[in-house]
């Protein structure tokens, strides 16, 4: 084996360590940051909490690529699962992970295999995942999250419909659910996560891959 081999081996493998810790590291700051949750009741009903820990998991999926994006994710739901156990029988996590790989994989992919990694590339995905997230979290929850999360509990669909009347008192079905609360409620997240991932991810990224 030559020397050139054996040193394209030794990179290799030095990469391969990094990404790992990397991940480890940003999946427990994705966990840690997860606890910090708080409503927007302007915005829908308290059930719904807002946090940040999906910023860790989108700036792994920028530098690392989409499935180290997943794999963050995962390890932040069941570092949280683990650490907190659920008050929703699991609907919640459930829902957090797929709406978070919904927002990181188009958003990876778009900027991470693109020839040239540049800004708008990067607004590109990460608007891509807004949307992408918007209208799955829209379908997933009207007509499989809200009616498990009610069986599992023993709460009418209605239940949540009343909630999301102190937020916006003509919600009367769970389209008006999905259109007046949801929709603006995922828009605001993504893309507040976004902006903040925009601005702090190029100092973030010297720190990851060395630069």
């Amino acid at each position: 084996m030559s020397e050139q081999v054996i040193r394209n081996t030794q990179v290799m493998n030095r990469s391969k360590t990094r990404n790992l810790v990397q991940v480890a590291m940003l999946g427990a700051v994705a966990g840690v940051l997860m606890n910090f949750e708080f409503p927007l009741p302007f915005l829908a009903p308290p059930f719904y909490q807002m946090d940040f820990s999906e910023i860790p998991v989108l700036v792994g999926a920028f530098a690392m690529g989409p499935v180290a994006g997943v794999v963050i994710e995962l390890i932040k739901i069941l570092l949280h699962f683990v650490l907190h156990g659920s008050t929703t029988a699991g609907v919640g996590e459930l829902a957090n992970f797929i709406f978070g790989c919904a927002f990181v994989i188009p958003a990876g992919l778009i900027y991470r295999y693109h020839h040239k990694k540049t800004r708008v590339h990067a607004l590109v995905g990460m608007a891509v995942g807004t949307v992408l997230t918007t209208v799955l979290a829209c379908l997933i929850n009207t007509f499989v999250l809200l009616p498990v999360y009610g069986k599992a509990f023993g709460m009418p669909v209605s239940a949540f419909v009343e909630m999301a009347q102190s937020v916006h008192a003509s919600v009367d079905n769970l389209l008006a659910f999905a259109v007046m609360i949801l929709v603006p409620f995922n828009l605001f997240k993504y893309v507040i996560v976004s902006l903040i991932v925009f601005f702090i991810y190029k100092r973030v990224r010297v720190i990851l891959r060395g630069d």
